[in-house]
């Protein structure tokens, strides 16, 4: 035999290859589903190429020559500071089962499946949006993401935000900003970009832009609740983590513009009798569209989400009064901790309130509760929930589940069954 001729690969190298054709696949197969669906925009292409580019064709983002990238991994961390300090944010929290699966043999068995998938992104080394950030933030709102964080400093540059239990108090608000202004500080070590105050206009024009195209996507989904699917609205707010801003706004726009027209006919995206649903609780990140993507193949409209992968990232914008670099800094510490919903927080009575707007507004008519599993935080509120949806009358189902495709058919049972439920008027799921 020609010992030339052999080929010596790695265990490394063999799971990476493995990882490679198994998560192009699900990917691919979870972009088809979505494109699947009935009256799908002509304008959800970019989003859904920009998707397949990350996940399917494992390419790196696109962005300006010589912009850095910054890895997040919570919408607490603001991107008008990224874009100030010159460079990208991309958001790496995983969706992947491939990547949950490699990750599952370095984290606690109960650890929450999307830290386990950034894990194991990170140890197969297969992604470039992973592999090419020059430098992480990672914001603390539970104990996996502060193992997480510890885990990423020993591999790459990371930021560590401590996120204050207690947002009402001003010295909570005082801390949040100094741990901006720490990461400021790290960011401009990374990209040569000291924080200037025309630097910070710019980074928040570039996302007030973006929150005022969302403002018109909003605008038109609550007045036309079926004018779009929600597996769609998720494709075009997950391809916001992996594209440049001022692009994704020019998508946006077309979009919005698509909808318009759509509307102006009357042509809604689905009946008027169909189910309309929430989905709250614990984010869902592409790949894994499993919860959306059965809640609307089972006959259901997904008419609103409220997860931090969906609009909560971009629906509050900073208010800022002072126009100086303090003053901008603590607006964006105040948008990131005092209206947010996450139940990171002690007290979280905004996401009550903002889950009972979301059902007013588009005319809900039943609530997809979702927990990832291990997800303590998101879990420990489904009771509280359960109570002030019953109030209501507003029917509610929990479904717990992680990313892999082995409990698809019960969850399909359940869902079916909470649609027909609320077809016939009844009550709690």
């Amino acid at each position: 035999m020609d010992e030339n001729r052999i080929t010596y690969t790695t265990p490394e190298q063999r799971q990476r290859e493995r990882f490679e054709r198994k998560s192009n696949t699900l990917a691919e197969n979870m972009l088809r589903r979505v494109l699947a669906l009935s009256r799908c925009p002509d304008s959800l292409t970019p989003f859904c190429d920009t998707l397949r580019r990350v996940y399917v064709e494992l390419e790196d983002v696109r962005h300006p020559e010589g912009v850095s990238t910054v890895g997040t991994y919570c919408v607490m961390v603001p991107p008008e500071l990224i874009y100030a300090h010159g460079a990208m944010p991309v958001k790496l929290c995983s969706g992947s089962y491939t990547a949950f699966s490699i990750g599952d043999d370095n984290a606690p068995r109960d650890a929450c499946p999307l830290v386990k998938a950034v894990m194991g992104a990170e140890t197969v080394g297969a992604l470039p949006v992973y592999e090419n950030c020059s430098f992480m933030a990672v914001p603390v709102t539970c104990d996996c993401k502060k193992k997480l964080a510890g885990w990423l400093s020993q591999r790459r540059p990371v930021s560590t935000l401590y996120v204050p239990a207690n947002r009402e108090r001003d010295e909570s608000l005082e801390q949040f900003t100094a741990q901006l202004y720490a990461l400021s500080d790290e960011l401009a070590a990374v990209t040569g970009l000291p924080l200037r105050y025309e630097n910070l206009e710019i980074g928040c024009q570039v996302m007030a832009d973006a929150q005022r195209e969302l403002s018109r996507f909003i605008a038109i989904r609550r007045e036309h609740p079926t004018i779009i699917r929600g597996s769609f609205a998720m494709a075009v707010m997950n391809a916001m983590s992996y594209t440049w801003a001022p692009l994704w706004t020019k998508q946006l726009a077309a979009l919005n513009g698509e909808l318009e027209e759509r509307a102006r006919r009357g042509e809604m995206a689905v009946r008027d009798n169909q189910p309309r649903i929430l989905l709250t609780g614990s984010p869902v990140v592409f790949p894994n569209f499993k919860i959306p993507l059965l809640i609307e193949e089972m006959g259901g409209l997904l008419a609103a989400d409220e997860t931090c992968m969906g609009e909560r990232g971009l629906y509050d914008p900073p208010a800022v009064i002072d126009r100086s670099v303090d003053g901008i800094m603590r607006a964006l510490a105040n948008r990131a901790t005092r209206p947010c919903t996450c139940p990171s927080f002690a007290d979280n009575r905004r996401r009550i309130y903002r889950v009972r707007q979301l059902i007013e507004d588009y005319k809900i008519q039943g609530v997809v509760y979702h927990v990832l599993r291990g997800c303590l935080v998101y879990d420990y509120e489904y009771r509280r929930m359960e109570e002030e949806l019953e109030k209501l009358g507003v029917p509610i189902i929990r479904l717990e589940t992680d990313y892999n495709e082995e409990d698809v058919e019960q969850l399909r049972i359940r869902v079916e069954a909470f649609l027909e439920l609320i077809k016939f008027g009844g009550g709690k799921a």
